[in-house]
C-alpha cells in the first residue's frame, strides 16, 4: 500500500472509531486509549498523526463539513440546475443541529468550553471560517445557476446562516429550554432569503 493510501486509511480508522465512542460517551471521558482500542491502532501509530484527542475532535468537526459538502455537489453537479435539490442536501442536515448527542455537536461544545488554549481556538477559527466559506461558495453556485438572485450578498448571508446554525448547536446543549425557532424554520428561512 502506498503512504497516502496507508495514511488515508488510518485517519479514515480513527476518525471512524472516535465517531463510534462519540456515540457512547462524551469527550471528556474519552481517552486516548479508547481510541487505541476501537480504532485497534497501536499508539505510535495514531501519535504519529496527532498529538492529542483535540486534533482528533477537529477531524471530526472538518471531516462533517466535508459530508455536507460532497452531498450539495453532488446534487449540484446531477441533472438539471435547481434550487430545491441542492438546498434538500443543506435542509436534510440541519436537524442534526437541534440534537445534543449529535457527534458533532458535543465535539463542538466541548472544544468550545477549552477555547482558551491556543491550539483549539485555532481549530475553531478554522472551523467557523470554513463554515462561511462553503455556505457562500454554495451561493455563488445557486447564483451563478440562475437559481438564487444575484442581488444576495453571499458573504454577509453565508455568516447570517452560520451565526444562526451555531446558535442551534448552542441550544441543543440546553437542558429542557422551550423551543419555538426549529431547524424546519431555519431551513425555511434560508430558502426564503435566497429565493427572494
Amino acid at each position: 500500500m502506498k503512504n497516502e493510501d496507508r495514511r488515508k486509511q488510518t485517519i479514515r480508522q480513527i476518525l471512524d472509531a472516535t465517531k463510534e465512542l462519540l456515540r457512547e460517551k462524551n469527550c471528556h471521558t474519552i481517552t486516548m486509549k479508547d481510541i487505541m482500542e476501537k480504532s485497534e491502532l497501536s499508539k505510535g501509530a495514531i501519535f504519529h498523526y496527532v498529538k492529542n484527542k483535540d486534533e482528533i475532535f477537529a477531524w471530526v468537526l472538518q471531516d462533517r463539513l466535508e459530508e455536507i459538502n460532497e452531498q450539495f455537489m453532488k446534487e449540484v453537479e446531477q441533472g438539471e440546475k435547481t434550487f430545491d435539490g441542492p438546498m434538500l442536501a443543506i435542509s436534510s442536515n440541519l436537524a442534526a443541529l437541534e440534537n445534543a448527542n449529535e457527534v458533532t455537536n458535543k465535539v463542538l461544545m466541548y472544544l468550545l468550553g477549552r477555547e482558551d488554549e491556543p491550539a483549539v481556538a485555532e481549530v475553531l477559527h478554522h472551523f467557523y471560517q470554513r463554515s462561511v466559506h462553503l455556505a457562500k461558495q454554495w451561493i455563488v453556485i445557486g447564483q451563478q445557476h440562475g437559481v438564487i438572485q444575484e442581488s444576495v450578498d453571499s458573504e454577509r448571508t453565508a455568516e447570517m446562516f452560520v451565526l444562526l446554525s451555531f446558535g442551534l448547536r448552542v441550544r441543543s446543549s440546553f437542558l429542557k429550554v422551550p423551543v419555538s425557532y426549529t431547524a424546519q424554520d431555519l431551513s425555511s428561512f434560508m430558502a426564503a432569503t435566497l429565493k427572494n
